[in-house]
């Protein structure tokens, strides 16, 4: 089992008065997520930086860490990560 990190951003849109995630973004590092969610969250209501381990042969989720989040992000974000 090798476990690999990745780096995403998860913007957010509003759609009927609702926030919905947009297209995740891929970014190059820890860094780079969080940069990359602080200017999108400048043109769209939020977004969130998020640290991905998986396993690389399975794909199987190990875990999400939420690095950042700017703007507005639905109140049940966190949770939904953890599959609550």
């Amino acid at each position: 089992m090798t476990l690999k990190t990745t780096f995403v951003v998860q913007p957010f849109e509003l759609h009927r008065n609702r926030l919905r995630p947009a297209r995740q973004e891929p970014a190059q590092s820890e860094f780079g997520a969080l940069k990359k969610a602080e200017a999108l969250a400048a043109r769209l209501p939020g977004a969130a930086a998020l640290k991905v381990v998986a396993d690389d042969e399975t794909g199987e989720l190990e875990g999400v860490t939420i690095l950042g989040q700017f703007g507005a992000v639905p109140e049940d974000f966190a949770e939904s990560l953890l599959g609550g």
